[in-house]
């Protein structure tokens, strides 16, 4: 893909009066970011009318789908063979995109997704790449996967980031803090958890131990240098660097460089925290559970803000072995594999913003199967 930066915005103009600009989601009510009375603001060859520019695509399709009801659109907005990587599972085609739809809606029917930010990179002719952070809110009032309804009210984050060519999404990654969801409705994550893992190991689906990562090569040090090959902009290639240093040569001290004073963090459990000493906490929190990861980011994008600076979106994977003590329990030795995403506002040389989505019931769910494994061995 070839990058398209769109133009900074200094003002929070009405999304329907700013001409030549892509919507950004955080100053603008939900009416001027789906608007009917707007001049299509970017190239997009193949796409519906309807849609002025890519934010607009991915934020309005969304609710159309999953607020609106109208599952069916995902037969125009989806490839018939769709792949979707989530924390819990992989999903291979369009059929299983709607069914997983309705079931959802079933369960949680008055559940409404809200943007809380797009990031963006790409072109109609290459294609697009779109991170979408959402805040889910409901309340679990029907039979569904997670059984007896609660009738307790959520709150929870995702990020959603797709390729898209023509109007179709034809490859997306789901991270879903599932974990959240469950403690907010009551249920005990250790006993959904064996559920889903035992469903998983009657189906023949393993955890894979590859003993080791490409954090180390045999018994020499980390890299130094962090491999920068996917970043598209010097900004980019500056946060790949600082990540490297904190997750993968274990400089933890970095975040007392990188982060503002009054830095805020928004991580699982629906987390909100302030300043460096959490960010660092909540950094060596995750790394502890699994001592020996390597963390891989995987792909970044960035758009200036027009709130100021800019905003960074990461999705990466953490590789590495549960040998640590932490929210899963006492060490099981198993080996886990993690994807998330964070996205980043850094302004002025510091990072002031740091929302992360990744799900402990995934994790969990990989350590109950590696024990039923172990179990019938």
């Amino acid at each position: 893909m070839t990058e398209s930066t769109p133009k900074n915005v200094k003002a929070a103009e009405p999304a329907s009066t700013a001409p030549g600009v892509v919507l950004q989601v955080e100053r603008r009510d939900f009416t001027q970011l789906v608007p009917t009375d707007r001049a299509r603001v970017q190239s997009m060859t193949g796409f519906d009318d309807i849609y002025t520019d890519i934010v607009d695509y991915i934020v309005r399709c969304t609710h159309k789908i999953w607020d609106e009801r109208d599952v069916g659109l995902i037969y125009s907005h989806y490839t018939h063979n769709c792949v979707a990587y989530t924390t819990l599972g992989t999903m291979y085609d369009r059929e299983t995109h709607i069914r997983d739809t309705i079931q959802r809606l079933v369960e949680f029917p008055d559940r409404r997704g809200m943007a809380l930010q797009v990031l963006w990179r790409g072109n109609d002719v290459d294609g697009f790449y779109t991170s979408h952070m959402t805040h889910g809110l409901g309340r679990h009032t029907e039979f569904g996967a997670m059984g007896k309804p609660t009738g307790r009210t959520f709150c929870t984050r995702t990020v959603a980031e797709c390729m898209i060519l023509e109007n179709r999404i034809y490859k997306e990654w789901i991270v879903r803090d599932n974990m959240a969801q469950l403690v907010q409705l009551g249920i005990d994550p250790h006993g959904y958890a064996e559920t889903i893992a035992r469903k998983k190991f009657e189906t023949g689906d393993t955890v894979v131990d590859i003993k080791e990562n490409r954090r180390l090569l045999g018994q020499y040090p980390p890299e130094t240098v962090a491999d920068v090959s996917i970043a598209h902009t010097e900004g980019e290639a500056e946060l790949l660097r600082w990540l490297h240093h904190i997750y993968n040569l274990r400089m933890f001290g970095k975040i007392h460089e990188i982060y503002a004073p009054n830095c805020q963090w928004h991580g699982p459990l629906m987390r909100e925290l302030y300043g460096v000493a959490a960010v660092l906490q909540q950094t060596l929190r995750l790394v502890g559970l699994m001592p020996d990861c390597a963390f891989v980011p995987q792909h970044i994008c960035s758009n200036e803000s027009e709130e100021g600076g800019t905003k960074y979106a990461v999705r990466w994977v953490l590789d590495g072995h549960h040998t640590g003590y932490g929210s899963l329990g006492a060490p099981s030795g198993h080996h886990l594999f993690v994807m998330g995403v964070t996205h980043f506002h850094i302004r002025d040389g510091k990072i002031i913003d740091e929302w992360v989505v990744y799900d402990e019931l995934s994790m969990l769910v990989q350590i109950k199967l590696a024990d039923m494994m172990k179990a019938a061995a």
